[in-house]
Protein backbone atom coordinates (compact mmCIF):
# COMPACT_ATOMS: atom_id res chain seq x y z
CA UNK A 1 0.00 0.00 0.00
CA UNK A 2 1.42 3.47 -1.08
CA UNK A 3 1.82 6.36 1.29
CA UNK A 4 -1.00 8.26 0.11
CA UNK A 5 -3.35 5.02 0.63
CA UNK A 6 -2.23 4.56 4.04
CA UNK A 7 -3.32 8.58 4.57
CA UNK A 8 -6.78 8.12 2.83
CA UNK A 9 -7.48 4.89 4.71
CA UNK A 10 -6.67 7.02 8.02
CA UNK A 11 -7.76 10.35 7.24
CA UNK A 12 -11.23 9.71 8.80
CA UNK A 13 -9.75 8.86 12.23
CA UNK A 14 -7.67 11.62 12.01
CA UNK A 15 -9.87 14.25 11.20
CA UNK A 16 -12.06 12.75 14.30
CA UNK A 17 -8.98 13.28 16.97
CA UNK A 18 -8.39 16.62 15.52
CA UNK A 19 -11.50 18.09 15.51
CA UNK A 20 -12.37 17.01 18.84
CA UNK A 21 -9.10 18.64 20.39
CA UNK A 22 -9.87 21.84 18.26
CA UNK A 23 -13.85 21.85 17.77
CA UNK A 24 -13.25 23.69 14.67
CA UNK A 25 -14.13 21.95 11.34
CA UNK A 26 -11.76 24.33 9.11
CA UNK A 27 -8.71 23.94 11.48
CA UNK A 28 -8.95 20.42 12.22
CA UNK A 29 -8.95 19.33 8.33
CA UNK A 30 -5.52 22.31 8.19
CA UNK A 31 -4.41 20.07 10.90
CA UNK A 32 -4.93 16.93 8.59
CA UNK A 33 -3.05 18.07 5.74
CA UNK A 34 0.05 19.75 7.94
CA UNK A 35 0.12 16.07 8.75
CA UNK A 36 0.53 14.59 5.25
CA UNK A 37 2.84 17.06 4.57
CA UNK A 38 5.26 16.10 7.32
CA UNK A 39 3.92 12.09 6.62
CA UNK A 40 4.95 12.35 2.82
CA UNK A 41 8.49 14.19 3.26
CA UNK A 42 9.13 11.61 6.38
CA UNK A 43 12.53 9.72 4.96
CA UNK A 44 11.41 6.50 6.62
CA UNK A 45 8.27 4.88 6.60
CA UNK A 46 6.80 4.66 10.36
CA UNK A 47 6.32 1.03 11.60
CA UNK A 48 2.54 1.89 12.27
CA UNK A 49 1.53 4.49 10.34
CA UNK A 50 -1.21 4.87 12.25
CA UNK A 51 0.44 5.43 15.39
CA UNK A 52 2.82 7.71 13.60
CA UNK A 53 0.13 10.02 12.61
CA UNK A 54 -2.25 9.91 15.11
CA UNK A 55 1.06 11.53 17.04
CA UNK A 56 1.82 13.93 14.72
CA UNK A 57 -2.04 15.10 14.25
CA UNK A 58 -2.31 15.30 17.93
CA UNK A 59 0.83 17.37 18.19
CA UNK A 60 -0.22 19.60 15.13
CA UNK A 61 -3.55 20.14 17.50
CA UNK A 62 -2.20 21.25 20.55
CA UNK A 63 -0.31 23.66 18.89
CA UNK A 64 -3.18 25.05 17.13
CA UNK A 65 -4.72 24.83 20.41
CA UNK A 66 -2.46 26.79 22.97
CA UNK A 67 -2.72 29.67 19.55
CA UNK A 68 -6.82 29.30 19.21
CA UNK A 69 -7.26 29.63 23.05
CA UNK A 70 -6.19 33.56 23.03
CA UNK A 71 -8.84 34.38 20.49
CA UNK A 72 -11.66 32.56 22.18
CA UNK A 73 -10.95 34.29 25.03
CA UNK A 74 -11.36 37.27 23.30
CA UNK A 75 -14.52 36.08 21.42
CA UNK A 76 -17.96 38.11 21.60
CA UNK A 77 -20.12 36.17 23.03
CA UNK A 78 -20.55 32.55 23.89
CA UNK A 79 -18.24 30.21 21.86
CA UNK A 80 -19.23 27.10 20.23
CA UNK A 81 -17.36 24.57 17.85
CA UNK A 82 -17.41 24.60 14.70
CA UNK A 83 -20.90 22.87 14.04
CA UNK A 84 -20.50 19.78 12.14
CA UNK A 85 -23.14 17.43 10.33
CA UNK A 86 -21.60 13.95 9.86
CA UNK A 87 -18.55 12.26 11.85
CA UNK A 88 -16.82 10.69 9.02
CA UNK A 89 -14.70 8.21 11.23
CA UNK A 90 -17.43 5.21 11.58
CA UNK A 91 -17.76 2.48 14.23
CA UNK A 92 -20.62 0.99 14.87
CA UNK A 93 -19.50 -0.57 18.00
CA UNK A 94 -19.30 2.70 19.48
CA UNK A 95 -20.91 4.62 17.10
CA UNK A 96 -23.18 6.09 20.58
CA UNK A 97 -20.34 6.66 22.64
CA UNK A 98 -17.99 8.53 19.61
CA UNK A 99 -21.86 10.21 18.89
CA UNK A 100 -22.25 11.59 22.51
CA UNK A 101 -18.25 13.00 22.46
CA UNK A 102 -18.97 15.07 19.45
CA UNK A 103 -21.70 16.66 21.06
CA UNK A 104 -21.84 20.79 21.54
CA UNK A 105 -22.27 19.96 25.09
CA UNK A 106 -19.09 17.56 25.70
CA UNK A 107 -16.92 19.82 23.34
CA UNK A 108 -18.05 23.20 25.31
CA UNK A 109 -17.12 21.03 28.50
CA UNK A 110 -13.52 20.09 26.90
CA UNK A 111 -12.78 23.82 27.03
CA UNK A 112 -12.00 24.00 30.13
CA UNK A 113 -9.21 21.72 29.91
CA UNK A 114 -5.80 22.48 29.43
CA UNK A 115 -4.41 21.45 25.58
CA UNK A 116 -2.82 18.64 27.26
CA UNK A 117 -5.54 17.50 29.21
CA UNK A 118 -7.54 17.82 26.15
CA UNK A 119 -5.04 15.83 23.78
CA UNK A 120 -4.75 13.19 26.28
CA UNK A 121 -8.15 12.91 27.32
CA UNK A 122 -9.67 12.83 23.74
CA UNK A 123 -6.63 10.21 22.69
CA UNK A 124 -7.47 7.73 25.84
CA UNK A 125 -11.26 8.14 26.30
CA UNK A 126 -12.47 8.63 22.96
CA UNK A 127 -10.29 6.38 21.14
CA UNK A 128 -8.86 3.80 23.22
CA UNK A 129 -5.24 4.56 22.79
CA UNK A 130 -2.89 3.07 25.12
CA UNK A 131 -0.68 5.41 27.33
CA UNK A 132 2.67 4.70 25.69
CA UNK A 133 0.94 5.70 22.59
CA UNK A 134 -0.43 9.02 24.04
CA UNK A 135 3.34 9.60 25.74
CA UNK A 136 4.62 9.41 22.36
CA UNK A 137 2.15 11.90 20.99
CA UNK A 138 2.06 14.87 23.73
CA UNK A 139 5.43 14.31 24.42
CA UNK A 140 5.40 13.21 27.94
CA UNK A 141 6.23 10.30 30.20
CA UNK A 142 3.64 7.76 30.80
CA UNK A 143 3.24 8.54 34.12
CA UNK A 144 2.68 12.58 33.43
CA UNK A 145 0.01 11.41 30.94
CA UNK A 146 -1.86 9.16 33.09
CA UNK A 147 -1.92 11.92 35.88
CA UNK A 148 -3.10 14.42 33.06
CA UNK A 149 -6.09 11.22 32.11
CA UNK A 150 -6.70 11.59 35.67
CA UNK A 151 -6.84 15.57 35.89
CA UNK A 152 -9.03 15.61 32.57
CA UNK A 153 -11.55 13.17 33.51
CA UNK A 154 -12.17 14.63 37.39
CA UNK A 155 -12.89 18.09 35.75
CA UNK A 156 -15.08 16.70 32.92
CA UNK A 157 -16.86 14.36 34.88
CA UNK A 158 -17.84 17.26 37.56
CA UNK A 159 -19.84 19.04 34.90
CA UNK A 160 -20.62 15.81 32.01
CA UNK A 161 -23.55 16.07 30.00
CA UNK A 162 -25.85 13.29 30.61
CA UNK A 163 -27.53 11.72 27.97
CA UNK A 164 -30.86 9.46 27.38
CA UNK A 165 -29.72 5.37 26.59
CA UNK A 166 -32.18 5.36 23.81
CA UNK A 167 -30.89 7.62 20.95
CA UNK A 168 -34.34 7.05 19.15
CA UNK A 169 -36.71 8.29 21.88
CA UNK A 170 -34.64 11.43 21.79
CA UNK A 171 -35.22 11.99 18.07
CA UNK A 172 -39.07 11.26 18.61
CA UNK A 173 -38.82 14.26 20.99
CA UNK A 174 -37.06 16.17 18.91
CA UNK A 175 -39.20 15.50 15.69
CA UNK A 176 -42.35 16.67 18.49
CA UNK A 177 -40.33 19.93 18.85
CA UNK A 178 -39.68 20.99 15.46
CA UNK A 179 -43.53 19.98 15.09
CA UNK A 180 -44.38 22.42 17.73
CA UNK A 181 -41.91 25.12 16.76
CA UNK A 182 -43.33 25.03 13.32
CA UNK A 183 -46.59 25.34 14.59
CA UNK A 184 -45.93 28.03 16.81
CA UNK A 185 -47.35 25.46 20.04
CA UNK A 186 -46.58 27.56 23.35
CA UNK A 187 -48.11 24.81 24.88
CA UNK A 188 -46.58 22.34 23.26
CA UNK A 189 -43.34 23.53 23.18
CA UNK A 190 -43.52 23.91 27.45
CA UNK A 191 -44.14 19.92 27.51
CA UNK A 192 -40.77 19.37 26.06
CA UNK A 193 -38.58 21.66 27.62
CA UNK A 194 -37.15 21.60 30.77
CA UNK A 195 -38.32 24.30 33.40
CA UNK A 196 -34.79 25.31 33.56
CA UNK A 197 -34.12 25.23 30.13
CA UNK A 198 -31.52 27.21 27.98
CA UNK A 199 -31.15 28.99 24.86
CA UNK A 200 -28.00 29.83 24.03
CA UNK A 201 -26.76 31.80 20.57
CA UNK A 202 -23.05 31.89 19.20
CA UNK A 203 -23.31 34.84 16.81
CA UNK A 204 -19.88 36.10 17.72
CA UNK A 205 -20.37 39.80 16.98
CA UNK A 206 -21.02 38.44 13.28
CA UNK A 207 -24.77 38.30 13.32
CA UNK A 208 -28.17 38.75 14.77
CA UNK A 209 -29.46 37.02 17.77
CA UNK A 210 -31.42 36.82 20.49
CA UNK A 211 -29.61 37.81 23.75
CA UNK A 212 -26.77 35.45 24.53
CA UNK A 213 -28.58 33.59 26.68
CA UNK A 214 -32.39 32.96 27.34
CA UNK A 215 -33.06 30.89 30.75
CA UNK A 216 -36.75 29.40 31.67
CA UNK A 217 -39.50 27.30 30.47
CA UNK A 218 -41.86 30.17 29.96
CA UNK A 219 -39.19 32.88 28.09
CA UNK A 220 -37.79 30.31 25.57
CA UNK A 221 -41.56 28.39 24.66
CA UNK A 222 -42.83 32.11 24.08
CA UNK A 223 -39.66 33.21 22.12
CA UNK A 224 -39.60 29.62 20.32
CA UNK A 225 -43.71 30.41 19.34
CA UNK A 226 -43.13 33.63 18.21
CA UNK A 227 -39.98 32.99 16.18
CA UNK A 228 -40.91 30.45 13.10
CA UNK A 229 -44.12 32.76 11.47
CA UNK A 230 -41.84 35.96 10.69
CA UNK A 231 -39.07 33.34 9.67
CA UNK A 232 -41.65 31.10 7.33
CA UNK A 233 -42.96 34.64 5.93
CA UNK A 234 -39.59 35.29 4.30
CA UNK A 235 -39.06 31.71 2.74
CA UNK A 236 -36.94 30.43 5.98
CA UNK A 237 -37.06 26.48 5.85
CA UNK A 238 -36.27 24.33 8.99
CA UNK A 239 -34.47 20.96 8.02
CA UNK A 240 -34.26 18.53 10.77
CA UNK A 241 -30.78 17.35 11.28
CA UNK A 242 -28.24 15.68 13.14
CA UNK A 243 -25.97 18.12 14.41
CA UNK A 244 -22.62 17.00 16.05
CA UNK A 245 -24.23 13.34 16.62
CA UNK A 246 -27.29 15.24 18.26
CA UNK A 247 -30.75 16.06 17.13
CA UNK A 248 -31.07 19.40 15.50
CA UNK A 249 -32.20 21.00 12.16
CA UNK A 250 -30.46 23.39 9.66
CA UNK A 251 -31.98 26.85 9.54
CA UNK A 252 -31.97 27.97 5.55
CA UNK A 253 -32.68 31.12 3.21
CA UNK A 254 -35.20 30.99 0.73
CA UNK A 255 -32.32 30.32 -1.78
CA UNK A 256 -31.39 27.32 0.14
CA UNK A 257 -28.26 29.36 1.71
CA UNK A 258 -27.28 28.49 5.34
CA UNK A 259 -29.10 30.29 8.02
CA UNK A 260 -28.10 29.15 11.17
CA UNK A 261 -27.67 25.32 13.09
CA UNK A 262 -29.50 24.39 16.04
CA UNK A 263 -28.54 21.67 18.44
CA UNK A 264 -30.44 19.95 21.46
CA UNK A 265 -28.88 18.50 24.77
CA UNK A 266 -31.81 16.11 25.91
CA UNK A 267 -32.14 14.56 29.18
CA UNK A 268 -34.45 12.97 31.64
CA UNK A 269 -37.05 13.35 28.69
CA UNK A 270 -36.57 16.91 28.42
CA UNK A 271 -34.82 19.69 26.55
CA UNK A 272 -32.17 20.78 28.15
CA UNK A 273 -30.12 23.65 26.06
CA UNK A 274 -30.85 25.09 22.57
CA UNK A 275 -28.06 26.12 20.76
CA UNK A 276 -27.43 27.91 18.14
CA UNK A 277 -24.52 28.70 15.49
CA UNK A 278 -25.19 31.70 13.64
CA UNK A 279 -22.14 33.26 13.26
CA UNK A 280 -21.25 33.37 9.57
CA UNK A 281 -17.52 32.41 9.75
CA UNK A 282 -18.60 28.77 11.76
CA UNK A 283 -20.76 27.88 8.99
CA UNK A 284 -18.98 28.40 5.80
CA UNK A 285 -17.97 24.47 5.81
CA UNK A 286 -21.58 23.61 5.28
CA UNK A 287 -22.25 25.65 2.54
CA UNK A 288 -23.42 28.80 0.82
CA UNK A 289 -23.97 31.25 3.81
CA UNK A 290 -27.35 33.60 4.17
CA UNK A 291 -27.33 37.07 4.94
CA UNK A 292 -29.17 36.56 8.23
CA UNK A 293 -28.81 40.48 8.99
CA UNK A 294 -31.02 40.95 5.28
CA UNK A 295 -33.41 37.80 6.42
CA UNK A 296 -33.62 39.46 9.59
CA UNK A 297 -34.62 42.53 8.87
CA UNK A 298 -36.96 41.32 6.11
CA UNK A 299 -38.66 38.89 8.96
CA UNK A 300 -39.26 42.03 11.03
CA UNK A 301 -41.01 43.72 8.29
CA UNK A 302 -42.94 40.81 8.07
CA UNK A 303 -43.86 40.47 11.69
CA UNK A 304 -45.00 44.38 11.53
CA UNK A 305 -47.02 43.82 8.65
CA UNK A 306 -48.91 41.15 10.39
CA UNK A 307 -49.10 43.48 13.24
CA UNK A 308 -50.41 46.21 11.83
CA UNK A 309 -52.93 44.08 9.54
CA UNK A 310 -54.48 42.62 12.53
CA UNK A 311 -54.78 46.01 14.28
CA UNK A 312 -56.59 47.16 11.52
CA UNK A 313 -58.94 44.25 11.59
CA UNK A 314 -59.62 44.78 14.93
CA UNK A 315 -60.66 48.23 14.03
CA UNK A 316 -63.20 47.61 11.37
Amino acid sequence: MSRTEEFEELRPLLFAIAYRILGSVSEAEDAVQETWLRYETTPTRPVSPKAFLSAVVTRVSIDVLRSARVRREQYVGPWFPEPLLTDPYQDPERSAELADSLSMAALVLLERLSPLERAVFVLREVFGFGFAEIASAVGRSEAACRQLAVRARRHVDEGRPRFEADRKERERLAERFFDAFREGDVDGLRELLAADVHMVGDGGGKAPQWANEIVGVHKVSRLLAAMFAPLMEVGVTVEPHPVNGQPGALFRDREGRILNTLSLDITDGRIQTIRSVINPDKLAHVGPVADAWAVTREAQRARRAHITEGAAAEGR
